[in-house]
This record gives C-alpha cells, structure tokens and sequence, in this order.
C-alpha cells in the first residue's frame, strides 16, 4: 500500500470495516467481533465492598483503575505499555505529545502505586514498546519507539541510554536513508516502526516491525541483524500488523509467539523461524506475556485472555459482546469520553504484564490513559 493513512484511522477502521493491508484484504466488522465468544466464559463481574471482581473460578481479580498516582504537574498522553521489575516496581511508557517535550514519556511507580520519577522525554510523541530485562546482576529496559526516532533502544532503569537501533537495512526491507531518517509514514511498508521486543535465552532478541513491514527481526545479544520472519499476508506464516511477541517457554523447546493483531490471531514458531502453529479466535490482540504454564493476551477490543499450558484459552476477561458493540460504535467515540467508562470494563486494552505476584498491570490505548491493576482473589 503506497498511500498514507493516519494511524487513529487505520485502527478504528480495523475494527469497524475492512481495510486493505499490504496486499491482503481483511474484513473485520463490528459484527463478527462481537460474535467471538466461543472460549471459557469468566466474563462476568460483582462487587466486593468498593472493589470489582472480574473472571470465575481459579481467575478471579479484583481490579483497579487507579492504582498508580501521577502527582498533579504530569499526566496520561495515551498511555500505551507496561513492565515491572524484580523489586515490582512498575513501568509505563506512553506516547506522549511531541510539543510537550519536558514531560516524561516513561514514568516508574513503585509497588504501591507511588510515583519515583519520570525520563525519556526525547521520546515523547512516539513512546510505544516497553520491556525488562536481567543480564548478568543489572537489570535494563528496552522500549521501541514508532514516531520520530523510530527506535528500538536499551536503556538503564533510571533512563540513561546505553544504545539504540533503527532500521536494518541489512534485511533489504526499507526505503534508502530510512535507518537515519525520522520522518513516520502511516501505510507504508518499507518505513521502519517498531512495536515490541522478546529475549532469547542467549541474549539475542527479536523485534516486531509490527506497523512498518509487517516482518519480525532477530538480533544477536551484541545487537547485530541476523534473519527475518515473515511478510504481509493472512496465510500461516505470514502477518498483518504482528503488533506484539514474547518467547513461549512452556513446551520442551522455547518457541516464538506472535500476536498477529488484524489477523485476530496468534502464531508460533520455532525459533529458527518455521511456522508451527496458528490459533484464532482473538479480538486484536497486542502483545503477550507469560508466567509459569499462563500466556496473557490483552486485546484491543475490551478483553484480556489467559491461554494455559497445552495452549487452550482458559479464562477471558472483561469479555461482553453487548458492551463490546458500544465501545466500538461512533468510530470508537467512548475512548475518548472518561467520563463515561465503567469500573471493572475495559476499552482498548494495548499490553498487559503480570508483576512478581501473579497480579496484572494493563495498560489501555486511550487519549486521557488508563492503567489498572489486576489483583488475584
């Protein structure tokens, strides 16, 4: 696809019509989205005192949509992912607005919700992608950036930037000069915008170019291009916007899986990159996160999936085909109207993250932010 689209566009119409993507055509009407709702049903809710349970038998949680406290100087620039240490602190990055270029776009809470301290203002505008990661006695973060810098970038836990990658032009994918060029084109395929990262065992990593080339990078653990998964499509194999990653640990060997998002699927693969498995059945789902036999799936249609370990789902949350309809009528208008949001409701869940407990953070795609903790009951 050669022509530009603004990106608020192109998501509402992947939710609502159809929309062209590469070279596939996808129908993704509100209808059929609605009508997905054939896995376990642990979508009912009830309040317990102040609090709203969410889930049914061993997935219940009791949820809260103001967990973190922003001191009043700061605030939510849709806010976008999440991360937590191994002292529980927790990590938001969010897009951020470019003109306000002294305002954090990654801010850290500790476990109670407290806020510590904010950075990586040179990424406001673009902040997407956030993970944690140990090697050796240090732990580091790793975002990726989709506006201006275009980035996928390591950084200490307190902000300082160790390095930063940009397009690999290695893999013959983007425009010449896209590796040092900032400028961000919605809709095409050979302009770099990378959306999430997993770590492989040895240190290496892949990298999703979930809203550029539609592919999957691998990176040696100093850095250096090595393959890439994937092309545009909607066979097995192939992706349409595989926005999120995480290596599945749970089978004898680690596998590779994709939230393949406007496909409304996962993937695995080997990591070698062959093609093992696909399951459908998700409602845009956005990235992926695993502890012990459970994969946390959020989805960008109102609901948050656990798949457990022979990779059947087990649980999803918040689902409601009812609410669902109303969420995404008028181009998706109650996203941007807080005043009108539910307690104990999603609307356009983006990441999710399990903390040291088995708690949830998610992180929801709306203007105003939304970040909430899922505690297990």
């Amino acid at each position: 696809m050669t022509e530009k689209i603004n990106r608020r566009k192109f998501i509402q119409s992947a939710a609502s019509t159809g929309v062209v993507v590469g070279a596939a055509s996808v129908g993704l009407g509100t209808s059929s989205l609605c009508a997905q709702e054939k896995a376990p049903a642990a979508r009912t809710s009830a309040k317990s005192g102040n609090n709203m349970i969410l889930g049914e038998g061993d997935y219940q949680y009791r949820i809260d949509h103001d967990f973190l406290k922003l001191p009043g100087q700061l605030s939510w620039q849709t806010t976008h992912n999440v991360a937590v240490d191994s002292e529980n602190w927790i990590y938001v990055i969010h897009e951020g607005r470019a003109h306000l270029k002294d305002h954090p776009c990654i801010m850290v809470f500790d476990d109670k919700g407290k806020y510590i301290h904010g950075f990586g203002q040179k990424y406001q505008g673009g902040g997407h992608g956030i993970e944690v990661r140990r090697a050796g006695n240090e732990e580091f973060l790793y975002i990726t950036t989709v506006v201006g810098h275009r980035v996928f970038a390591k950084l200490t836990l307190n902000g300082e930037e160790i390095w930063e990658r940009r397009a690999p032009m290695e893999s013959k994918l983007y425009a010449p000069g896209d590796d040092v060029e900032s400028k961000t084109l919605w809709g095409v395929r050979d302009n770099y915008k990378p959306t999430n990262v997993a770590f492989l065992e040895d240190g290496g990593f892949f990298v999703a170019d979930g809203y550029g080339a539609f592919v999957i990078h691998r990176y040696d653990a100093q850095g250096n291009y090595v393959s890439t998964i994937g092309e545009a499509g909607r066979k097995d194999g192939q992706f349409l916007l595989p926005h999120g990653l995480w290596i599945d640990s749970r089978a004898e060997e680690n596998r590779l899986v994709v939230a393949d998002r406007v496909n409304h699927r996962l993937q695995w693969f080997s990591i070698d990159g062959q093609h093992l498995k696909t399951q459908g059945d998700y409602l845009l789902p956005a990235n992926i996160d695993q502890r012990g036999d459970l994969l946390l799936v959020p989805e960008l249609q109102a609901r948050i999936t656990l798949v457990g370990p022979d990779d059947q789902v087990v649980a999803r949350l918040g689902d409601d085909g009812e609410y669902r309809k109303e969420l995404l009528a008028n181009k998706m208008k109650l996203r941007t109207e807080p005043e009108r949001w539910q307690d104990g409701r999603f609307l356009h869940p983006h990441d999710a993250c399990f903390d040291n407990e088995g708690n949830i953070i998610v992180a929801e795609w709306v203007r105003a932010g939304r970040v909430s903790k899922l505690t297990r009951v």
